[in-house]
């Protein structure tokens, strides 16, 4: 590990300025990627922590609008913010009647809590454009880490290229071949693609490693929006027939 390190450290050493620079400009991104990194991990945590919560306190409730009456959610999770703006939707067509009934709890839900269909699906419209809204929040950084994923490699290849037309140059300029010549400019050259894949490698694999976890809170999410327009539908429409 010791004689790797040196290997990197002589290299870029004996590096052109453009190799200099690009490593420097790698070790930019990898410090950005890293910072973007440990965020989205802190994130996910929360958001998946919060999810499995507020979907075992959902399913101990009675009819669509008891957790908002009786807890008045806010948008610290993904489900909460959904649920919030499809409930505010939802009273907001109701009645003013029902609406007033409702919000004071009395004698259980208002046979006059209907809704037509056409309410029913602007309920849903809302309720999809609060999904649509969490997910891309979910997804928020993800950006960054692949950035800086795919651009390493590339900048190192660059470096590299440019380091070993360097090289030939020397040669040509010098009218020797002889490996001693080449190699300590070929040797430098290749730093900037080593630096490359050393951050893309664990890019990578950190970044496809959130990316699952993104896909299982996306699902949790639309998952828990189907539900919840279905009771809508069953309890409000069904009502109205």
């Amino acid at each position: 590990m010791i004689v790797f390190a040196n290997s990197l450290i002589d290299g870029f050493l004996g590096s052109n300025m453009v190799g200099k620079g690009i490593v420097v400009v790698q070790l930019a991104c990898s410090v950005a990627m890293v910072a973007a990194i440990i965020g989205k991990v802190q994130v996910l945590s929360f958001t998946a922590r919060m999810t499995r919560r507020f979907l075992r306190d959902f399913a101990t409730s009675g009819d669509v609008l008891e957790y908002y009456l009786n807890r008045r959610p806010s948008a610290t999770s993904g489900l909460e913010g959904i649920y919030k703006e499809t409930c505010e939707r939802l009273l907001k067509l109701l009645s003013p009647d029902a609406r007033t009934r409702i919000v004071a709890a009395e004698a259980g839900m208002p046979s006059s809590a209907a809704l037509t269909a056409r309410e029913i699906e602007l309920v849903r419209g809302t309720c999809e454009h609060a999904l649509d809204e969490e997910e891309l929040r979910v997804e928020h950084g993800m950006g960054v880490i692949a950035t800086v994923v795919a651009l390493s490699p590339m900048l190192g290849l660059l470096g590299t290229v440019w380091g070993v037309l360097d090289a030939f140059a020397e040669m040509g300029s010098a009218g020797s071949a002889s490996l001693a010549t080449i190699a300590p400019s070929i040797s430098a050259a290749l730093v900037t693609t080593v630096v490359g894949l050393i951050i893309a490698i664990p890019g990578v694999l950190a970044f496809n490693r959130m990316n699952a976890t993104i896909r299982n809170i996306s699902s949790d999410m639309e998952g828990f929006a189907d539900e919840l327009i279905g009771r809508v539908a069953c309890e409000f429409q069904g009502r109205g027939a």
